[in-house]
């Protein structure tokens, strides 16, 4: 527990400097090798090799990481402390995620959709170029909320769990989905055991961060003078995320959408072809600048009481 809460304040603290090596990083490097070597054949070929490549991969990234940490102990138990602290760290974007999210938020307050709609495009897959304030808002505050799973509370549940080698596994899982766990021509076959491992391993902390941010939203109106619309908004939340494409990040979004009484989902495109999906939310209030840094405050918020929740468990259960 102590090297999560230390994983997380250097998370917190340096986020992730592109000058340190980043374990992602390598991820991507195996899956690219594996992928152009294993994706060919017929569809049952490419879905045997893709289940492969992930077992391959997630697996591999388990064992390099436990061996990697039993042999640093062997040498000097602070080597491990000091590794098992820095691949923590690497699996949150704590700080990565608020950044993100400002460098959208603080042009478009400002008027400069240009640069806001850039910095938006950094971040999501859809196309950036003609969106309005709305619009760009929608994106941002979409990203932030379904990133605070995998970003954030995801890793932080597996690294309790087991530690670095467990959580740079979901990390390997969630590298994979991104990389290959796309409904295309390519990858339809090959990433279909990535994705849907990447759905399982997502399932419950999506479900729990969704609690946390309708519990983050009654600290706001507690504390602040903000007067977010708590009452009913889980209710709603459990009815229309099953909507969302994805099994999970439906949760997220619907929470913030009625917490902060906006709609989002719609229409998004990609590379000038439109893709409608369902709305969530009640849409009584439009979209600006200000929902981003409102998202940012319930996901900070959210995340807190999450980790809290984990390790009161864990006491717990280590009570018993």
């Amino acid at each position: 527990m102590g090297l999560v809460l230390g994983a997380v304040a250097i998370d917190l603290m340096i986020g992730d400097p592109r000058r340190l090596p980043h374990p992602v990083v390598g991820m991507g490097r195996g899956i690219t090798f594996l992928e152009a070597r294993l994706n060919r054949g017929t569809a049952l070929a490419r879905r045997l090799t893709g289940a492969l490549t992930t077992l391959l991969v997630v697996g591999g990234v388990f064992g390099i990481a436990t061996l990697t940490l039993w042999l640093l102990a062997m040498i000097h138990p602070w080597l491990r402390l000091v590794a098992e602290l820095w691949l923590l760290s690497t699996t949150l974007a704590i700080k990565g995620l608020a950044e993100a999210g400002r460098a959208v938020a603080a042009p478009l307050a400002r008027g400069d959709l240009e640069t806001a709609r850039a910095a938006l495009a950094m971040i999501v897959g859809r196309d950036t170029q003609h969106l309005d304030e709305g619009e760009i808002t929608r994106g941002a505050v979409e990203t932030v909320a379904e990133n605070s799973v995998d970003g954030i509370t995801s890793p932080l549940f597996y690294a309790l769990i087991g530690g670095a080698p467990l959580a740079l596994a979901y990390k390997a899982v969630n590298t994979l989905d991104s990389m290959v766990g796309y409904r295309n021509a390519r990858f339809a076959d090959f990433g279909f055991a990535s994705a849907k491992l990447d759905d399982l391993a997502n399932w419950l902390p999506a479900r729990l961060t969704a609690v946390c941010l309708w519990a983050a939203g009654a600290l706001v109106n507690a504390f602040t003078p903000a007067r977010l619309a708590v009452a009913g908004a889980f209710t709603h939340t459990r009815r229309e995320a099953p909507r969302h494409p994805s099994p999970n990040a439906g949760w997220p979004e619907a929470i913030v959408a009625w917490l902060l009484q906006v709609r989002l989902g719609g229409c998004n495109t990609y590379q000038g072809v439109a893709s409608l999906r369902a709305t969530l939310g009640p849409g009584r209030v439009a979209l600006e600048a200000a929902h981003i840094e409102a998202t940012l405050l319930l996901v900070h918020l959210a995340w807190g009481l999450f980790l809290t929740m984990m390790l009161a468990l864990g006491a717990a259960g280590g009570a018993l």
